[in-house]
């Protein structure tokens, strides 16, 4: 038997008939052996120059923003050219970001070492606790679309909906003005809010039950998320964060406490709101589904994510997070610079099964957030859930 499947490529939307069974997903090894040796083998100057790169231009916007804004006489002159500084540094940092997110892959190089000194520097600097980031997204890797043990953006099931906390709102939520509302605060503080309370991972994600409200944070070495062996690099992540804090307040008594808020606290802000955006992009689409646990494989929730397009700031400073992100999902240890060529390489072996979406990055974060509500059984595909219409 086929079904019809609806791939959306280019903003289009086609409907392709696709046999039902598993048989139609290839096993790991054959889409690896598709992809070029060399695009597995980090290179240390590559990887190092583009460190270097988006390093020098945070500090560089950081020292110009810092000696120069405060001196432009004009108030309106000076709040704009904060709020333009805090767009562009939030860009160049979130690259900086994405660079410790392959670190923690082990994309950055082969040597782990290396790796770890990238990534807690890299993550510590932007108030990421590193290793705590690193076992949780591990296991998002792990378990992508899976609907109990996925660690990031589980989707409600209909039920879940019907009983969620703010259901008594339910009249409100087709309103603009209560949609933005929520997308403004999902976007501002949604980052905050999983890293304390792990919202949005699966029921069965947890490596214990949790104990407390705050048994579920990234923040606690005993925390439920984690491992009782884990428990010393998440206090080493907390190290991390506090070294950062201090420097910040060091710096408050030269420079004084509002402009390092100015200077740090709106990049910091556009920072995590990109975060959140480019994951939930890759995870939230009309077309692509989630599994429950019996008919969950691993191939099958790495290609349950979507390819997306983003123009220069995503191929040159978030680097190509957001436009190769389906091959990152099936071997996470390609570095990004060799991700476009994995993924061409790719594309034959998985045909339909590889999702691309170039529509509007950001026009897609409003659609998306605003019918994206909850998963229903596809009974075109056994074990498959699918957003409602």
């Amino acid at each position: 038997m086929a079904t019809t499947t609806t791939v959306t490529k280019r903003g289009a939307v086609a409907s392709i008939k696709l046999p039902e069974d598993d048989s139609r997903f290839p096993d790991i090894n054959t889409i690896r052996a598709a992809i070029p040796k060399h695009c597995f083998e980090p290179s240390v100057a590559i990887s190092m120059a583009y460190l270097v790169r988006d390093v020098v231009m945070i500090g560089a916007l950081g020292w110009a923003a810092i000696a120069y804004i405060p001196t432009i006489p004009d108030s309106t002159l000076r709040t704009l050219a904060w709020i333009v500084y805090g767009f562009v540094q939030g860009l160049v940092c979130t690259g900086l970001w994405i660079l410790g997110h392959e670190a923690g892959h082990g994309a950055f190089s082969k040597h782990s070492l290396l790796n770890h000194v990238v990534g807690f520097f890299a993550h510590s600097s932007l108030l990421v606790p590193y290793y705590s980031w690193k076992f949780s997204h591990h296991r998002h890797h792990m378990y992508t679309g899976h609907m109990e043990k996925d660690m990031a953006f589980v989707p409600r099931t209909k039920s879940d909906y019907l009983n969620r906390a703010l259901a008594a709102f339910e009249m409100l939520e087709d309103t603009p003005a209560y949609q933005l509302i929520a997308l403004l605060s999902h976007q501002l503080f949604a980052w905050q809010v999983y890293l304390t309370f792990n919202i949005s991972a699966g029921t069965g994600s947890l490596q214990k039950p949790a104990s407390t409200i705050f048994g579920k944070s990234h923040f606690a070495p005993t925390s439920a998320v984690f491992r009782k062996s884990e428990a010393p690099w998440i206090a080493l992540s907390d190290i991390g964060l506090c070294m950062t804090l201090f420097a910040l307040y060091k710096l408050s008594g030269v420079v004084g406490a509002s402009t390092v808020l100015l200077a740090y606290a709106q990049p910091y802000f556009w920072v995590h709101h990109w975060l959140i955006a480019i994951t939930y992009l890759h995870h939230t689409h009309m077309e692509v589904p989630h599994y429950e646990a019996e008919n969950w494989t691993f191939v099958k929730g790495a290609l349950a994510t979507v390819d997306r397009e983003f123009g220069f700031v995503g191929r040159h400073l978030f680097h190509c997070i957001i436009e190769h992100h389906v091959v990152h999902h099936l071997f996470p240890r390609i570095p990004f610079y060799y991700a476009g060529e994995a993924t061409e390489a790719i594309k034959p072996v998985l045909g339909d099964l590889y999702y691309r979406d170039e529509r509007s990055f950001v026009g897609q974060l409003w659609t998306n957030f605003t019918k994206c509500k909850y998963v229903v059984a596809d009974e075109s595909a056994p074990g498959a859930l699918k957003w409602a219409q």
